[in-house]
């Protein structure tokens, strides 16, 4: 589809990234940019950059960058449209009807398709659950798992045929060509013909926030094996971002979310009146998932299974809720396993009553913490209040600390005098100065990380772990060369008479290059804008991403950095000549650029 580029630039301009992704994402400034955990991989150092300048955002890790329109286009699987959409919707712009290009209209219309036969075959599942051959799958919702009528069709259950191609031959009735099936997730081709994904299973239909069916999950009916299966990935389907029940949870006003482990937990706490319950889907909790949560809540309450399973899930999601900034407490479920079968066993007040004394996240750690030691033995003992005078250290704030030091030792029958004095020998003996404080790897974090270093008005030089670089060194200087003249203009002056949008050969590159240098020239230089303009590319929209966020290496002083720089301008223009040299087409040629080559040897670039 087609906006006209002034249209796309007024919805940008109006939406300030920083605030469209601290909606998102936990940010902290540092220096001139502001770091958080990034969203699209998993972390527990922020690496991911949001630049208020550039209003661009790239992650030193993963490699993700982009606009605040590619932001919403990957966080919320959005496409073009729908991003754009979303934003003008933000900031009050009315859009003009669009026109469609042939690309994007052929992507508009896949996702409407997959979004139709996912509908469709959800509407199957349950047709086939109310026939004969379904009535078990309906027994085991109805009178195994006590489900009513209403709760079976809010979340859509249904069931999949002993038939292991049934689905199959259904959809290409409905006119479903096999180019297209082998895109859904519901079908696998065989050389016979097609198989479906799921059959002699249960079926819950997962939705997207906005009540679209955009996968599926199924329970074998028998001892088969998976027990649970889930929909593999597909251009709707990414379960680290999606939440099973988040659609009907997001719009509890209970203030926080209950996090369960699986659908029919979900659906229990549902029926019985709890709707702001939610579960991952079939995979470990993640940082996206939690990133997720934080759209709507800043409170959340584990309720995993009460087995080892479910405390070992629950001891790896709390670290990840912390990081994002939400409060996270521990509901207990004992003598029971899980949310179903205790509401089934107690009822829903009891288990409102549970809600009300759920521990605090860092008690229940050091509950479980305890488990692992016998009190009686001396030493075991010792060793269990060394490690909970550890575990105290992970907070940087003296008050804070002081607070669960008290909470703690009230719990755990320690004399509090004689655990604040544990701590804090620990803390002098590994080392830890005021603000410092422990991560849950036990490595040392200052409480304000370091800046982004940019001194004496020179190219910021980043301190973020970035992605391994598998360019060569030409490349690089290209990259950051360009990196440099966008964040500091004044630059341009240094290399009039040297470098030109010419000396960046690479084709890319050159396409970039030469809207920098104009774009500077006109007096608008604007990375965001220019970087809108290979959205359509994926490939070339990373690659522009990443030309305007480069990185050195660590410099420790204002002589370094103006020794990089001079170096960098050196290669570029030395490459740019090497290359011009093997293309040269007579003599003449040839020798002015010989000339040239050696009046680079004589150069001298200064930043003073």
């Amino acid at each position: 589809m087609y906006y006209p580029d002034e249209v796309i630039e007024e919805v940008r301009m109006k939406n300030d990234i920083v605030d469209v992704i601290s909606g998102y994402v936990k940010l902290q400034k540092k220096g001139a940019n502001y770091f958080g955990l990034c969203p699209f991989h998993n972390e527990k150092s922020p690496s991911f950059s949001v630049s208020p300048g550039k209003q661009m955002y790239y992650c030193f890790g993963c490699g993700a960058g982009g606009n605040v329109i590619t932001f919403l286009m990957e966080y919320e699987n959005y496409t073009f449209q729908e991003a754009l959409s979303s934003l003008a919707d933000r900031a009050g712009v009315n859009l003009p009807k669009m026109e469609y290009g042939r690309e994007a209209r052929e992507q508009a219309e896949l996702r409407a398709r997959l979004l139709e036969v996912n509908k469709l075959a959800a509407n199957y599942f349950y047709y086939q659950m109310k026939q004969p051959q379904g009535k078990p799958a309906y027994d085991y919702f109805h009178l195994k798992r006590g489900l009513v009528d209403e709760t079976i069709v809010h979340f859509g259950l249904g069931y999949s045929n002993k038939t292991s191609d049934d689905l199959y031959r259904y959809l290409k009735g409905k006119g479903y060509e096999d180019s297209f099936l082998k895109d859904t997730g519901l079908v696998t081709l065989e050389e016979r013909g097609g198989r479906d994904k799921f059959w002699n299973r249960v079926m819950f239909p997962i939705m997207d926030v906005n009540n679209r069916v955009i996968g599926f999950g199924g329970r074998v009916m028998g001892d088969g094996e998976p027990k649970y299966l889930n929909s593999p990935e597909t251009k709707l389907f990414d379960k680290s971002r999606n939440l099973y029940g988040l659609n009907y949870a997001r719009l509890s006003r209970e203030g926080y979310l209950l996090i369960c482990e699986g659908y029919l937990d979900v659906i229990s706490l549902h029926q019985a009146g709890f709707t702001n319950a939610v579960a991952s889907l079939g995979t470990a909790f993640t940082s996206q998932h939690a990133n997720v949560l934080k759209r709507y809540t800043d409170q959340v309450i584990l309720t995993y299974d009460s087995d080892g399973a479910g405390v070992k899930a629950a001891l790896r999601a709390i670290p990840i809720l912390k990081e994002v900034g939400m409060s996270i407490k521990v509901l207990n479920m004992k003598p029971y396993k899980d949310p179903d079968e205790f509401i089934k066993n107690m009822g829903a007040e009891a288990f409102r009553q549970r809600i009300k004394e759920a521990k605090n996240s860092f008690l229940f750690e050091v509950d479980v913490l305890r488990r692992g030691y016998e009190m009686e033995d001396p030493e075991q003992k010792t060793r269990f209040y060394q490690e909970t005078a550890k575990k105290l250290l992970q907070f940087g704030e003296a008050l804070e600390r002081e607070n669960y030091l008290q909470a703690v030792a009230r719990e755990q029958m320690i004399p509090a005098d004689e655990l604040r004095g544990l701590v804090n020998r620990m803390g002098m003996s590994m080392g830890l100065k005021a603000g410092e404080s422990l991560s849950h790897s036990g490595r040392v974090v200052p409480q304000e990380a370091e800046e982004e270093a940019s001194p004496g008005g020179g190219p910021g030089v980043s301190r973020k772990p970035r992605r391994p670089d598998k360019e060569d060194g030409i490349r690089r200087s290209q990259r950051l060369l360009l990196t440099w003249l966008i964040e500091t203009p004044a630059l341009f002056e240094k290399i009039e008479g040297v470098i030109t949008a010419d000396d960046f050969v690479e084709d890319l590159y050159h396409q970039v290059a030469q809207m920098v240098f104009d774009g500077h020239r006109e007096g608008n230089l604007n990375p965001a804008a220019i970087l809108s303009r290979f959205i359509n590319d994926e490939d070339q929209y990373k690659e522009v991403a990443a030309l305007f966020n480069a990185s050195l290496k660590e410099s420790l002083n204002n002589e370094e950095q103006k020794k990089a720089f001079s170096e960098t301008v050196m290669k570029v223009r030395k490459n740019s000549l090497d290359v011009a040299s093997r293309n040269a087409k007579d003599i003449t040629q040839l020798q002015e650029i010989i000339r040239q080559q050696a009046a680079l040897k004589q150069l001298h670039i200064s930043l003073d």
